[in-house]
């Protein structure tokens, strides 16, 4: 296997840390760096054709919250040369249940290489559409665009996040960075290129004017170098028009991610913060991940949102590690990294039964109408990533 590929360097970040290093962030590393094949879909004259640059904060374009309606959802295929290897078919599995889950309550559109377009067409039912599209791996959080609206909510523009490879540690992207361009060039839907290099498992946003983010990941010269945290903030300002910027710490340098806040800290309808906390019996890092969740509940005691109010900040307790069973040392074990869909909401599950009972009540509570549907991703998480990190939705525009 090649070095670059996520869990590997995962690994060498847990060797320079000196120590097990469970991954508290949704690390959606590596994949191959082969030529991107070209498919005659999402080449360079299809791209630049569609190919508008709106300005979201300009002309009043904005990021909705999770939770309003969708169109639809992304995710992506991992292709026959994937980095995982011996886990292929396990986390084939893993995308198919999370699609065919999905599926039930919107529809849902997979990424695959053209070769392995009819092995996920069987694998995920009829009810998914198959786009082919070459993909290195299956964190289209990540790679995937950003869509924004229009005040009137009848118009959709994708903001392509320039995705880097987590800061240049994945050296095999090639494919993975053309994903967002070749997703919205699919839709005809035109592209924005935003003003920084960001992930989009590194934005959090609740819909009416907030953002949340990690300084450890977004203000980082990985990624974005000689910016400082007001020129970074105002890119995310315009990219997502957005008025407040709630920043929390983070953890730099333990996981591939730099500590993506979709694994830390979620907004909610009501407007509460689910915060992800570690497990009381420790976090097996010296505390590292218990201090950030630590810092991130002080920062937001003590802020507003946009709108000017206090925020509610409520635990969403991890599992117990010895009562998972046998898990290497990249598992994300976070039920903050869940996704919301039209009228559900899909979850981790890891085996820990009171943990994961407490967390679909408190899910349960926090979103009231939705349905909680847990599943188990235990080869998706043994990659350091989890449901959030494999989806991407669109979100729903009126009828013209």
């Amino acid at each position: 296997m090649s070095g670059s590929d996520r869990r590997a360097v995962l690994r060498a970040l847990v060797a320079a840390a000196a120590g097990s290093v469970p991954v508290a962030a949704c690390a959606s590393g590596g994949g191959a760096g082969h030529t991107k094949r070209g498919t005659g879909e999402t080449g360079e004259d299809g791209d630049e054709e569609m190919t508008e640059q709106p300005k979201p904060s300009r002309s009043g374009w904005r990021l909705p919250a999770e939770t309003e309606p969708h169109d639809r959802t992304y995710l992506a295929w991992p292709p026959d040369d994937s980095v995982w290897d011996d886990l292929l078919p396990g986390l084939r599995r893993d995308i198919a249940s999370i699609a065919r889950a999905v599926a039930e309550y919107e529809p849902v559109t997979l990424l695959a290489d053209p070769r392995n377009a009819a092995d996920a067409r069987r694998a995920c039912g009829s009810g998914v559409e198959v786009l082919p599209v070459p993909v290195d791996d299956v964190w289209v959080r990540d790679t995937g665009p950003v869509f924004v609206t229009n005040p009137r909510r009848d118009r959709l523009a994708g903001v392509d996040l320039r995705f880097n490879g987590w800061g240049g540690r994945a050296t095999r992207r090639a494919r993975d960075e053309r994903v967002a361009r070749a997703v919205l060039a699919g839709a005809g839907v035109p592209r924005t290129v935003a003003g920084l290099v960001a992930e989009g498992g590194g934005i959090e946003v609740d819909g009416r004017g907030t953002l949340m983010a990690t300084e450890s990941s977004l203000v980082n010269p990985n990624r974005n170098p000689g910016m400082s945290r007001d020129e970074i903030e105002r890119a995310l300002r315009e990219a997502f028009g957005v008025t407040r910027v709630l920043w929390l710490a983070g953890v730099r340098g333990r996981d591939v991610t730099d500590h993506h806040v979709d694994s830390l800290a979620r907004f909610t309808p009501g407007g509460a913060v689910l915060l992800s906390r570690p497990p009381l019996a420790g976090d097996g890092d010296g505390g590292v991940w218990t201090r950030a969740y630590e810092q991130a509940g002080k920062a937001l005691a003590e802020a507003t949102d946009a709108r000017g109010r206090r925020l509610e900040t409520v635990d969403l307790p991890e599992p117990d590690p010895r009562l998972i069973g046998r898990r290497g040392p990249d598992f994300l074990a976070c039920y903050a990294n869940y996704y919301v869909v039209n009228g559900a909401l899909i979850a981790p599950r890891y085996g820990d039964r009171r943990a994961d009972e407490t967390a679909a009540a408190v899910l349960r509570e926090h979103h009231p109408g939705r349905r909680i549907v847990s599943l188990p991703i235990d080869t998706l998480a043994e990659g350091g990533g989890g449901i959030h990190c494999a989806t991407r939705e669109r979100p729903a525009v009126k009828a013209a």
